[in-house]
């Protein structure tokens, strides 16, 4: 009799020391905010994506030393869908449903984007974008901190056609859909300022293209008609380091025929020679040559977390931090965590950028941002040549037929992401 009480004593134990582990793995649960981390560190996108997960959690981490948010530590939930789009829709579910995060950081390109937006729909959870993208979109469930093509697309061919006198345009992208809608925008803002169909060269190519040597040519070509000419370059990820080496290869100088990127900064040039690239441009809201205190302390701090003074910043890293420290503040303001008050403080939300400045999100959950051009030195910098005021980012274009006559405001209550000026009407979420 004594043996049974005793395995029944033993079985009893076991099962309240389970259930009190299973309560402590709660209260240790409920003692931290996870944050997914939603970016390629493999794949053709790795280059650039890679930087942005050190970007959070060195986020983290400044916060955690604060004190977290509302008494909690933020925990980092780190996932690599490695430059494959469906698979960022898999680790999206994964992070919201299974890891109970409160708030994501990721993706890069529109077509990662476009991949995880039914998802975050779905499950109503946030997403914080962090680059530049084509417009054309805006849903109740992201926050776009990157540009959209008013702040940087269309203030960099404005700024080649004032500054440089360019005639002659080459649209030169990976052939997925930021660099298609941005280049169906740029064509009809083009078109609009009187360029003729001939004076405009359009080429897409796709994702990790290497071997450059007759698309340069036929730049080159197009460039020798006696117009002033000008590549509008939306081109991603590893692909730039072969075409810009091209470029260099078949002596195509900035004086001759001037690239501004989209899609290049620091952390690309940090891989290349850039001694032929100097004076080539950029067009981006962030440099990491911005003078300001702001900038200098945040190089510091990203220095001494990563180990390595040698590593760039660059321009999403910054709308990421912008990001970052918007959903922080809104959180405290809304006391909670929950996707719902949390969405609706957001729109309004201030915080310091790096420039000296701020950035506010607005209605349609773009930010404010000024608009800076660079042109490449021979260290892999920039020396900013234009700098605007800040800009508030258009969700849809101006200069597309069917886009001209929307609005995105998600404030109550409209609530509307496409909201149709002419007809009264909200034609869906995005």
């Amino acid at each position: 009799m004594s043996q049974i009480f005793d395995r029944r004593r033993t079985t009893l134990a076991a099962v309240l020391g389970a259930l009190l582990a299973s309560t402590m793995a709660g209260y240790a649960a409920d003692d931290t905010i996870k944050v997914g981390v939603l970016h390629s560190l493999s794949g053709t996108m790795a280059i650039s994506e890679t930087t942005l997960k050190d970007t959070v959690l060195y986020l983290i981490d400044e916060q955690n030393k604060k004190g977290g948010v509302l008494g909690k530590k933020l925990e980092a939930v780190v996932v690599d869908p490695a430059s494959n789009w469906p698979l960022f829709a898999e680790k999206a579910r994964e992070l919201i449903s299974q890891d109970k995060v409160s708030v994501v950081f990721g993706c890069w390109t529109s077509v990662s984007r476009k991949s995880v937006l039914p998802v975050f729909k779905e499950l109503n959870s946030i997403l914080f974008y962090p680059v530049q993208y084509e417009g054309e979109e805006s849903e109740r469930n992201v926050f776009y901190t990157g540009a959209a093509p008013n702040q940087q697309a269309i203030p960099a061919v404005d700024y080649l056609m004032k500054e440089e006198g360019v005639q002659r345009w080459v649209l030169a992208g990976t052939d997925y859909v930021y660099p298609r809608t941005t280049n169906k925008i740029l064509e009809a803002y083009l078109k609009a300022k009187g360029v003729a169909d001939d004076d405009i060269m359009i080429n897409y190519t796709p994702f990790g293209h290497s071997d450059w040597q007759s698309i340069v040519a036929d730049i080159k070509k197009f460039g020798s008609a006696g117009k002033k000419t000008a590549v509008v370059s939306t081109i991603n990820g590893d692909a730039n380091v072969p075409f810009y080496k091209e470029l260099g290869n078949q002596g195509i100088k900035a004086e001759d025929i001037p690239v501004v990127a989209f899609s290049v900064g620091e952390e690309e040039l940090a891989g290349i020679d850039t001694k032929p690239l100097v004076g080539h441009l950029a067009a981006w809201n962030y440099f990491q040559s911005v003078d300001s205190e702001a900038n200098a302390a945040f190089i510091d701090g990203w220095h001494q977390f990563i180990k390595n003074d040698k590593r760039t910043t660059n321009d999403p890293m910054e709308a990421t931090y912008i990001g970052f420290n918007a959903w922080v503040k809104a959180v405290e303001a809304a006391g909670t965590t929950d996707v719902d008050p949390v969405i609706d403080t957001l729109v309004g939300t201030t915080v310091p950028n790096l420039s000296g400045g701020y950035a506010t999100i607005m209605p349609n959950h773009h930010i404010t941002k000024p608009v800076l051009i660079g042109e490449i030195q021979d260290d892999g910098q920039f020396d900013i040549v234009s700098e605007t005021a800040p800009v508030v980012g258009d969700e849809w274009s101006d200069y597309l037929e069917g886009s001209k006559d929307l609005i995105s405001d998600w404030r109550k209550p409209l609530s509307c992401g496409n909201f149709n000026v002419a007809t009264g009407k909200c034609g869906g979420n995005s």
